[in-house]
């Protein structure tokens, strides 16, 4: 009979394994796309094997499914441990602008990630049962916060949590995104650090200033 210690350091083992490869695979998917990343190149990074990749996830598919699902797990528990709630509401909803732009600065294989599934219409994220219910906590605290800036007299912009969250995103992404294009345009890096501290200020103030009646309808 197998020992059940040795059954659990096989099953470290198996998880740390697994884990490295979607650490890579992420890495992978990330920088040559959906189509173009390459399961045997990921299995000799991770000094793996081919089948063993297909062994614990199944398919290409299923492993780029993978690591979306890891990437957006992180990113909502991320926005489960935003501690805006004691703050008035004016700096609450800039706080919580920062912090997105930090996140996004800070990950952005993600912000690449995002960028191939919508090339792809989306069609992964669709067939992943754990995305599809991983719900969006960061629109239940915008939501109160709008609530509470309403009640005091704050905000008189008429406005929605989602649209609220994407314009938030919509800078914060944008900003990593398309650094590459608007450089080659403009001749401004966008992501330099010199431009970080300003860049950041500018998404908080810009929200601000819209829900305190900067060109919105009034509530």
């Amino acid at each position: 009979m197998t020992s059940q210690p040795a059954t659990g350091e096989r099953r470290r083992d198996a998880d740390r394994t697994k884990a490295e490869i979607l650490e890579v695979a992420q890495r992978e998917f990330a920088q040559h796309g959906y189509a173009g990343a390459r399961v045997d190149e990921i299995a000799a990074l991770t000094r793996t094997t081919k089948r063993m990749i297909y062994y614990y996830f199944g398919s290409k598919e299923r492993l780029y499914i993978t690591v979306l699902e890891k990437a957006y797990a992180e990113v909502r528990e991320v926005e489960r441990t935003v501690d805006v709630e004691h703050l008035a509401p004016i700096e609450a909803i800039r706080t919580l602008a920062e912090l997105t732009f930090d996140h996004h600065d800070a990950h952005r294989d993600f912000i690449k990630l995002v960028s191939i599934e919508n090339i792809h219409q989306g069609e992964h994220i669709r067939k992943s049962e754990a995305l599809v219910n991983l719900g969006t906590p960061v629109l239940g605290i915008i939501e109160r916060i709008l609530d509470a800036g309403t009640a005091r007299g704050d905000f008189v912009t008429g406005a929605d949590a989602t649209d609220v969250h994407m314009m938030i995103s919509a800078f914060c992404f944008f900003r990593v995104a398309n650094q590459h294009t608007f450089g080659a345009l403009f001749g401004r890096d966008m992501t330099a650090p010199e431009h970080r501290a300003r860049q950041r200020r500018m998404v908080g103030e810009m929200i601000v200033g819209y829900l305190r009646g900067g060109g919105g309808d009034r509530a």
